[in-house]
C-alpha cells in the first residue's frame, strides 16, 4: 500500500472533472449537485466493494462464475470440449501426457527453462488453451438470451427502477435519463427503447447523458466475454465488472452535465416515467424470449467478430505502412540497433494513443513507476481503436507475466469497463438516431462529446478503485 498513490487517485477525480469542465459548452453553469452526489454515490459503491462488503463481491463473483461456466456448456457440446482443444475444460492442459513428455526428454533435446518462461518440463505444448471465437463469443449468445429471459420474467425491471429512483432523487436529473442510465447497467443502446416516448422532447443535455451512459457502461451480454479474459489472473473479476458498471453511471452523469450543462426544462424532471406497455399487449412467452435473446446475441457475436477482424486488420495494415516508411526513409541507427523513432513507428497507433492517454492514466494513480505507467497507458489507449477485447487480453498477459502490479490490474480493469471506442460510436449514434430521426443531426453532433464524457467517466471509476485499494490481494479473489 502506498498512500501517495491513493492520494493521487483522489486528486485524479478532481482533475478529471476539471478536464471535463474545460470542454463545457457553458462554463458559467456548474452542476454542483450532480458533481457532489455523483461522486458521493461512487464513493458509497467503492466503500461497499473494497471495504465493508468485499465478501459480498466475492460471493457475487462466485455466483457469476457458476453462470459463466454454465454458459460454456453449449459451446462444449457444439465444438467437442477438451478433446478438440477449442473449448477446453478450465483445468485441462492440452499436450502430451506424462509418458509422452518422458520419452520426449529422453530421446530428444531436454527442456531448458529461460528467464520469463511460464512453462515447465511437465507442461509442454499447451496447445489451444483459449480460442476467443469458441470460448467468448458463445458466452455473448448465452448471456443475451439469459438477460432477455430475466426481462420477460420481470426480474430486472424492479432493480432498474430502484437505481433510477436513487439517481433521480440524489442528483436531481430527469426521470427519463435516470431510467436510461439505470437500464444501461444491464443493456446497451436498447436501454433507450424504454424511454422512447420521451426522446423527441428531450433537452440536448439529456440526450448527451443518455449517450454517455451507453459509452461508459457495459451490457450484461458482454460481461462474460470480458470476465473470461481476466478470470485466470483475477478470479473475482466478474463481480468487479458489475461493480464498475454500476459505479460508472453516476460518473457518466457528472461528466455529461459538465460538458453540456442542463439549461432547459426536462419534461420528466421530478418523477420516473412509467412503462406504458398495456396489459393486453402481446408479449412473448419465456421460451420465445430466451431464443429471441439468443438470436440477438448471435447478431452481436457476429458483429463483434466482424469488428475485431476489420479493425485489427486495419491497425496491422497502418502499422505495416508506417514501419516500411520508417525503415526506408529513416533507416536504422548507426550502431545497428533500432532507433527510438523506428521503434515508435513499429506500432504507431498504439504508441500514439499511449502518449495521449499517459496524463489521464497518471491521474488514476496506477503507479509512479515509469515502465508500469507506460504499459497501462498503452492498454487504455488501444481501446479507442481496437475495442475492449485486445486490451483486456493484454492486461491479463501483463498481470500473468508480473509486468504490472495487482493495483494496476485492479484500476485498469475498472477503467476499461465501458464501450468507449469507435466501433460503438456508429452503433449508439445510429441506434438513437433511428428512434428519433427528426433529431439525427443533433445526435450526430453530440456523438464525440458523449464518447469523451464516457471515457472520462470510466477513468473516474478507475480513480475510485485506486482510492480504496489498500493492497489486499483478497479483493482480487486470490
Amino acid at each position: 500500500m502506498n498512500p501517495i498513490l491513493n492520494l493521487l487517485s483522489l486528486l485524479g477525480i478532481v482533475g478529471l472533472c476539471f478536464i471535463a469542465w474545460l470542454g463545457s459548452e457553458d462554463r458559467r453553469v456548474i452542476p454542483w449537485k450532480v458533481i457532489f452526489w455523483g461522486i458521493g454515490l461512487q464513493m458509497v459503491v467503492g466503500l461497499i466493494v473494497f471495504g465493508l462488503g468485499s465478501s459480498l463481491i466475492e460471493g457475487l463473483s462466485n455466483l457469476l462464475n457458476v453462470v459463466l461456466d454454465a454458459s460454456e456448456a453449449g459451446a462444449k457440446f457444439l465444438f467437442g470440449g477438451a478433446s478438440s482443444m477449442l473449448v477446453a475444460e478450465p483445468n485441462f492442459a492440452a499436450g502430451p501426457g506424462p509418458a509422452g513428455r518422458w520419452i520426449a526428454r529422453t530421446v530428444g533435446t531436454p527442456f531448458v527453462a529461460v528467464a520469463g518462461d511460464r512453462l515447465s518440463p511437465d507442461n509442454l505444448n499447451p496447445g489451444f488453451a483459449y480460442v476467443l471465437a469458441f470460448r467468448a463469443l458463445p458466452q455473448v449468445i448465452f448471456f443475451s438470451g439469459l438477460v432477455s429471459l430475466l426481462y420477460r420474467l420481470n426480474l430486472i425491471q424492479p432493480v432498474v427502477k430502484w437505481f433510477a429512483i436513487i439517481f433521480q432523487k440524489t442528483m436531481n436529473i430527469s426521470g427519463a435519463e435516470s431510467m436510461a442510465g439505470a437500464a444501461n447497467i444491464f443493456l446497451g443502446i436498447e436501454s433507450a427503447i424504454a424511454i422512447k416516448p420521451f426522446l423527441l422532447d428531450m433537452t440536448r443535455s439529456e440526450l448527451c447523458a443518455i449517450l454517455t451512459s451507453c459509452f461508459g457502461s457495459i451490457a450484461s451480454s458482454v460481461l462474460a466475454l470480458y470476465a473470461g479474459l481476466l478470470r485466470p489472473t483475477f478470479p473475482s473479476i466478474a463481480g468487479h465488472l458489475v461493480s464498475a458498471s454500476i459505479m460508472t453511471i453516476p460518473a457518466c452523469f457528472v461528466m455529461s452535465k459538465l460538458l453540456i450543462p442542463e439549461t432547459g426544462d426536462p419534461k420528466t424532471l421530478g418523477h420516473i416515467p412509467e412503462d406504458e406497455e398495456g396489459e393486453s399487449s402481446e408479449r412473448p412467452n419465456p421460451m420465445d424470449s430466451l431464443i429471441g435473446g439468443a438470436l440477438d446475441g448471435v447478431k452481436m457475436a457476429v458483429g463483434i467478430a466482424a469488428a475485431i477482424i476489420a479493425i485489427l486488420g486495419m491497425v496491422a495494415l497502418i502499422n505495416a505502412v508506417f514501419t516500411t516508411i520508417s525503415t526506408v526513409v529513416l533507416g536504422a541507427s548507426p550502431s545497428g540497433e533500432p532507433s527510438l523513432i523506428t521503434e515508435f513507428f513499429a506500432n504507431p497507433l498504439a504508441n500514439l494513443m499511449g502518449m495521449l492517454f499517459l496524463p489521464l492514466t497518471f491521474l488514476t494513480g496506477v503507479s509512479l513507476d515509469w515502465q508500469e505507467l507506460w504499459s497501462c497507458s498503452l492498454v487504455l489507449g488501444r481501446r479507442l481503436f481496437e475495442t475492449n477485447i485486445p486490451p483486456y487480453q493484454e492486461l491479463g498477459r501483463l498481470a500473468l507475466s508480473g509486468e504490472i502490479s495487482d493495483r494496476a490490474l485492479l484500476i485498469i480493469s475498472y477503467a476499461l469497463c465501458g464501450f468507449t471506442h469507435f466501433a460503438s460510436y456508429g452503433i449508439f449514434i445510429g441506434g438513437l438516431s433511428g428512434l428519433i430521426p427528426e433529431r439525427r443531426n443533433e445526435i450526430a453532433s453530440l456523438g464525440f462529446k458523449a464518447l469523451w464524457a464516457g471515457t472520462l467517466a470510466t477513468l473516474m471509476s478507475g480513480c475510485i478503485a485506486g482510492l480504496f485499494d489498500i493492497g489486499n490481494a483478497a479483493v482480487l479473489g486470490r
